[in-house]
């Protein structure tokens, strides 16, 4: 059994309450509780003693008598907000904030940010809300596609629930090596969003214990269905930690340390778009720039490196510079030196 599983069914009772204009008889909230977490069964005593313990946490949560019988709602206090106040500014900030996130759309993260922004403009005047309209347009945010994932809507709540839940999930996985889909048995860690993407941190079942977890993309998941099997976290597993070595998000190899020479001409660029949070960069006299990375992954850096062409050097590890060394000349010898007759 999940070790949070309490915490688990009082978020659940709280999502509920508050999708519920009416509320919840105790046999209700077991019912829901029951479908929507997967659980072979649940007692009202057990459900009473969630609501009980929300409310000892200071959640306004009302018990009042109706034909149906004893009923739990949200008080006024968790229902609306008239306390809230926010500027245009606030609202500036906030709404750039909710666009950054839009690769978020189909998800119950981005139904929280909706719900918010709802709220909000529920409760404030529309003097503030002209005002924002107007500063909006002097600022746009670019970058975030318009993608939604509201076909893998069960397969992340599967996923999400695995990962509260500590269960090992039987997916079906589509990759370059299986491009069909393959079953896979896997034990859910954690979900991250990188550039417009939502990718599940886990581990292979069939994976050896050392090895990392792995990332999944959520858009190459065909299947998932959560099983009755309970996997113990991995204690060696922090999320940042994990990423701590990561230009992005990709992970392979051992890590190395590595010094790249950056042309003067492309120097100033690589200082205004930084690779990683804790790379060093020395100015030379000549203008041109030493970038020293350290405990970084080489599939992930030499893309990167590549990317400059002549601007950028790799001075070390001696194995790096002679992988891209091997890289440019493979890519050398699609263009010979005459250009091919047309066809």
């Amino acid at each position: 059994m999940a070790r949070n599983e309490q915490t688990i069914r009082q978020h659940r009772i709280l999502q509920i309450l508050e999708a519920s204009r009416y509320g919840r008889t105790l046999a209700e909230l077991r019912d829901e509780i029951v479908e929507g977490l997967g659980l072979d069964s649940l007692s009202e005593r057990t459900v009473r003693r969630d609501c009980e313990a929300l409310q000892a946490a200071g959640f306004d949560i009302d018990s009042h008598a109706d034909e149906r019988g004893p009923v739990w709602k949200l008080g006024p206090r968790m229902q609306r907000l008239p306390e809230l106040a926010a500027s245009a500014t606030e609202l500036l900030a906030l709404s750039m904030g909710r666009d950054l996130l839009t690769p978020l759309n189909g998800t119950p993260f981005w139904q929280g940010i909706e719900s918010l922004w709802q709220k909000m403009r529920t409760v404030l005047p529309e003097s503030v809300w002209e005002h924002f309209a107007k500063q909006r347009q002097t600022l746009l945010v670019r970058g975030s596609l318009v993608k939604s994932y509201a076909e893998k809507k069960g397969i992340l709540s599967v996923l999400n629930r695995a990962i509260a839940q500590h269960r090992v999930v039987e997916t079906i996985y589509r990759s370059a090596t299986h491009p069909e889909g393959k079953r896979r048995r896997i034990e859910p860690l954690s979900l991250v969003l990188y550039r417009n993407s939502l990718y599940l941190v886990a581990t292979d079942v069939e994976d050896p214990r050392d090895q990392p977890p792995r990332h999944w993309k959520l858009e190459r998941f065909d299947a998932a269905d959560v099983t009755d099997e309970y996997f113990t976290p991995r204690e060696d597993f922090d999320p940042e930690a994990h990423f701590a070595g990561c230009l992005g998000l990709f992970r392979a190899g051992e890590p190395v340390d590595a010094e790249i020479r950056i042309a003067a001409d492309a120097a100033r660029w690589v200082e205004e778009n930084p690779w990683h949070p804790r790379q060093e960069a020395k100015r030379r006299p000549d203008g041109s720039l030493l970038l020293v990375l350290r405990g970084v992954h080489p599939p992930e850096l030499l893309p990167r490196v590549l990317a400059l062409g002549a601007a950028a050097e790799i001075e070390s590890p001696p194995e790096l510079r002679a992988a891209a060394a091997a890289e440019l000349r493979a890519a050398l010898a699609r263009y010979p030196a005459e250009p091919a007759p047309a066809k």
